[in-house]
């Protein structure tokens, strides 16, 4: 029986998405000064406010202020009448060092043993029902704000838009668990208060339906035909939506994970990712798992596939790792079969998740929004100064766990042609 599924996302300019990526920017100037940094920063940001606590191992000396701010400023709030801009918000500190008791059971002898940094379970997912391997809903709902984002900053075609704002998606699904039809789209964005609020949301209304819709459906060619007149459109349903960001919600690092992943399709751990250095599994794990059910999807394996491993903290070896292809294995093995070829193929002590992943590279402010998965892989070059006048540039590779460099590894262990 036809069925719907809805995913969300939320844009860079949101409360929680703006305290992830401070976090993330201080990981990498960490990492770009010393990569043996270990980190867990949090941070929350209010009205006028910015406040970052959390732990940290490492050499290197940072304005973790500055860092903040030139975060703040990148997303767009340079404006005094959003009750938080870059320049004038205070910026309290409370970072310290980490616990001497957690880095004993994850800095050991030879690398090869580093223990996990914590205990937990972390799952990847992939299916083939999107050419990234993604779940369709969530890759049109960040697809709806990165180009409401790209409206914004180019301030032609829509000149009132703010940076806080949040979309969900509506599909409905056939009996074989294939997209046929976006039943419903939610836009909310932020604006300037530039008229009457029913005239205000009329407008809204036009240009999210004229300017944006098309926009996102020119780049969805492959599902262009799921955009018809049927759909039921809600944008800005409260109305008015000129208080927002940090001065209409309190945002603090890792609440929206779901968005992050997978957009409620597999499962969670519950561990958030933004504000970890690799050696914490809840985020390194996770690519992981991720890279090895795009591989087994893309090699052919299954049509769809959640993987599940767990940890003890401090120690190296995966206390368990899992598969559910959800029935749709194309090998004739059972899940349990997979699992063992899984483990066979890819390694999973930590220590060799972060050297198979490049994971000890300053590559994290690019996952804080948008989600940290079904990214497109590439190499850029990165700038970063020290209060002192040092300054590094790092040539990195981004989202690495995206990449399919294992499929014909997987191939070969499964006997795929």
């Amino acid at each position: 029986m036809p069925y719907l599924f809805t995913s969300e996302s939320v844009s860079e300019g949101h409360p929680d998405k703006i305290a992830d990526q401070i976090s993330d920017a201080l990981i990498d100037n960490f990492l770009a000064f010393d990569p043996n940094s270990k980190v867990a920063c949090e941070t929350l940001v209010t009205t006028g406010q910015v406040v970052l606590a959390g732990e940290v191992k490492s050499k290197a000396y940072l304005d973790v202020q500055d860092i903040a701010r030139q975060v703040i400023r990148r997303i767009g709030y340079t404006r005094s009448e959003y009750m938080f801009e870059s320049n004038s918000c205070g910026i309290l500190s409370a970072i310290h060092e980490q616990s001497s008791d957690i880095n004993q059971g994850v800095d050991r002898k030879t690398k090869e043993e580093q223990g996990a940094g914590d205990q937990g379970m972390m799952f990847g997912y992939a299916t083939n029902e999107t050419e990234d391997y993604m779940p369709l809903a969530l890759d049109l709902a960040h697809k709806l704000l990165q180009e409401l984002a790209a409206i914004r900053r180019e301030n032609k075609q829509i000149k009132y838009l703010r940076p806080d704002a949040k979309s969900q998606v509506t599909l409905e699904y056939d009996d074989n668990n294939r997209p046929v039809r976006i039943d419903a789209i939610v836009v909310s964005t932020q604006h300037d208060e530039f008229a009457t609020e029913p005239k205000m949301q009329e407008q809204i209304r036009k240009d999210i339906l004229n300017i944006l819709i098309p926009r996102v459906k020119a780049k969805y060619k492959k599902y262009a035909k799921l955009f018809n007149n049927d759909i039921k459109y809600h944008i800005n349903p409260t109305g008015k939506f000129v208080i927002g960001g940090p001065h209409g919600d309190t945002g603090l690092t890792g609440r929206k994970i779901i968005v992050d992943t997978y957009g409620g399709k597999g499962a969670h751990g519950g561990g958030a990712f933004s504000g970890k250095d690799p050696s914490k599994v809840d985020r390194s794990a996770a690519y992981a798992t991720r890279h090895i059910a795009k591989n087994l999807v893309a090699a052919g394996v299954c049509d769809e596939i959640l993987v599940q491993v767990s940890y003890a903290i401090g120690v190296a070896q995966p206390t368990s790792v899992n598969v559910n292809t959800y029935g749709t294995a194309k090998v004739d093995m059972t899940d349990g079969e997979i699992s063992k070829l899984v483990e066979d193929i890819f390694d999973m002590r930590p220590y060799f998740i972060e050297q198979r992943l490049k994971l000890r590279n300053p590559i994290y402010s690019e996952t804080a929004a948008y989600g940290h998965m079904g990214r497109k892989p590439e190499v850029v070059t990165k700038e970063f100064s020290t209060p002192d006048g040092k300054v590094v540039k790092k040539k990195v590779e981004l989202f690495t766990w995206e990449k399919l460099d294992y499929v014909p590894k997987v191939k070969k262990a499964f006997g795929i042609k």
